[in-house]
């Protein structure tokens, strides 16, 4: 597999440490560049939320192009130490919280925060994935108005969900890689 690395913005370029063993699967460059084309220049001075963040290389990329602010979630502590190491080398330490804790427990939890993108790419083949935005849906406190939340799965995991405050609105496949787009519906008053 090759090396991580940051693609675009004022990290641009720097190689990202892996997280030891083979637990994570670290998202490929085109894929990345493919979320943020998508994403475009809105993620400037945007919140994200990157839960079972692994390496960290997506809220990484997200600072790198001019994301104010981003929470890394991951319970597995080589993950954290990996996220940890990865700001230090790309100098984004500043604008980036880390929580070493279970993605399901922290959304259960009362929001401290909203975020415009919430990025959910857990282990493969356990469900993880829906049962992440169910949860979510059903405390949508973390998300603004308009929020995506984007789910990254191996296509074979794909199947349609019944939310009532997110709202699917495309998909991408790129290899074994799928790619789920939910938007955060707006609450409109009679």
């Amino acid at each position: 597999m090759s090396p991580i690395r940051v693609i675009s913005g004022i990290a641009r370029g720097r190689k990202l440490r892996k997280v030891p063993g083979g637990k994570t699967r670290p998202i490929t460059d085109r894929v990345k560049e493919a979320v943020f084309n998508i994403i475009g220049s809105d993620i400037v001075d945007s919140k994200m939320l990157d839960l079972f963040a692994g390496t960290g290389s997506v809220g990484i990329e997200a600072l790198s192009r001019g994301a104010n602010y981003v929470r890394f979630v991951d319970r597995n502590g080589q993950a954290i130490k990996t996220v940890r190491e990865n700001l230090t080398k790309t100098g984004l330490n500043d604008e980036a919280e880390i929580l070493q804790m279970d993605a399901f427990t922290f959304l259960n939890r009362q929001n401290d925060l909203t975020f415009d993108y919430v990025y959910i790419a857990p282990p493969q083949y356990l469900g993880l994935w829906k049962k992440a935005l169910i949860v979510l849906d059903a405390n949508p406190g973390w998300l603004v108005e308009d929020a995506w939340v984007i789910a990254q799965i191996d296509p074979r995991e794909y199947e349609k969900l019944p939310l009532e405050n997110l709202s699917e609105f495309d998909q991408r496949k790129y290899g074994n890689t799928e790619l789920v787009f939910y938007e955060h519906k707006q609450v409109e008053n009679d």
